[in-house]
């Protein structure tokens, strides 16, 4: 008998939502430093819903833009107030995050900023 995967959180949950945008900030910044751009707010909702749909889960649009647009203003944010080579190692430190098995403490860190985002929302 093979055992149960664990079941996950709701989309909808404080902490889904949470890792959602970190990482989504997470991507802004890796596109940003990469290429020059920032991704639109409906590409973020669209990466989110496809993020969600590989564990058969989802969130309505307005919570999807939502979130893209937060994620954008904290990416923003974070741009804006560190150095090129601060921010390009920011954004590889929160990109290796995205791994469970990956600690670090900047990407603690962020998660904390994410959910007080999200609290003050």
């Amino acid at each position: 008998m093979r055992p149960q995967a664990p079941s996950l959180p709701p989309a909808d949950s404080r902490g889904t939502r949470a890792a959602l945008l970190f990482a989504l900030t997470a991507e802004r910044l890796s596109v940003f430093y990469e290429h020059g751009q920032w991704p639109t707010a409906a590409q973020g909702a669209s990466l989110i819903a496809e993020w969600l749909g590989r564990s058969g889960r989802s969130l309505p649009l307005a919570d999807r833009r939502f979130l893209s647009e937060l994620s954008d203003e904290l990416a923003r944010q974070l741009a804006g107030s560190l150095s090129r080579e601060a921010g390009l190692q920011t954004a590889h430190e929160m990109m290796e995050a995205l791994d469970p098995n990956y600690d670090s403490d900047l990407a603690r860190a962020l998660m904390a900023e994410c959910t007080k985002l999200l609290d003050g929302t």
